[in-house]
């Protein structure tokens, strides 16, 4: 019989219990995500209505990651304007950031996503429905002035915008530097900007990972930021990234 070093029972315990997280909010996605899919695109697009194929997706993201035995700690809640469409403002530490934010944002969100994910087959079709906003990340300004005007339009429909303002996940759940295009766009509507701060979750989905470990994301909103108090982006920007920072282990912060 081949002799395991001590410890090795609880490592081979804890990898199976990834991997079955990982299976769990898979199949959770798969086996509910395409009927509904099959069922709410068709309806969206004949009735123009996203709100069901929305809040259905929500609802099996929400589901899968309880049953992956991923818990969710929110506070703040009660800061978020009610009935005003505002634009959140994150950091990003894991691919499970997502799945676990924006089922808790009241209402309905969209978010600046990269181009190609608008180009996956059904998927990126229910995305566009949901009026999920396509980001080229080729540096020209034509480009970036194109989101912001669709940026500008879902706001004026009254649904928030969520990003990821740093842009791309950090690698060690340091804050990285903040990306302008979001305070271009809220200096040019107004829109209440909500920090929010995200932690637990890099230690649960590691960057360039698909193994998901048990654990509890923590998510704080903060109180929302008016861009007429900034004198410029830049100022709004500092701000933004100070009550992010405040809200996340001090490992994380710089």
């Amino acid at each position: 019989m081949r002799n395991f070093p001590r410890g090795s029972e609880k490592h081979f315990a804890k990898r199976g219990f990834s991997m079955l997280s990982s299976l769990t909010l898979l199949a959770t996605i798969v086996i509910l995500g395409v009927p509904a899919a099959l069922t709410l695109i068709p309806w969206a697009m004949i009735t123009g209505n996203a709100n069901p194929l929305y809040h259905v997706s929500l609802f099996i993201v929400r589901m899968g990651c309880a049953l992956a035995r991923i818990r969710v700690d929110v506070t703040g809640l009660e800061r978020v304007p009610a009935a005003e469409a505002c634009i959140f403002l994150s950091n990003h530490v894991s691919n499970l950031d997502a799945p676990t934010l924006f089922p808790r944002i009241p209402g309905r969100t969209s978010a600046l996503l990269k181009r190609s994910l608008m180009h996956i087959p059904v998927f990126g079709r229910g995305l566009r429905l949901a009026d999920f906003i396509p980001v080229d990340r080729d540096g020209r300004v034509e480009s970036a002035q194109e989101s912001i005007e669709t940026a500008k339009r879902v706001l004026a429909k009254g649904i928030h915008i969520t990003t990821f303002v740093e842009g791309t996940r950090s690698l060690d759940g340091r804050l990285l530097p903040f990306k302008k295009g979001p305070f271009y766009l809220a200096m040019e509507t107004g829109a209440p900007c909500v920090p929010v701060s995200i932690h637990g979750t890099e230690s649960m989905m590691a960057k360039g990972s698909l193994r998901i470990r048990p654990g509890t994301a923590h998510i704080k909103f903060h109180a929302p930021l008016s861009p007429a108090d900034f004198a410029t982006r830049d100022d709004l920007l500092s701000a933004v990234r100070e009550a992010v920072a405040s809200g996340l282990p001090e490992w994380m912060r710089t």
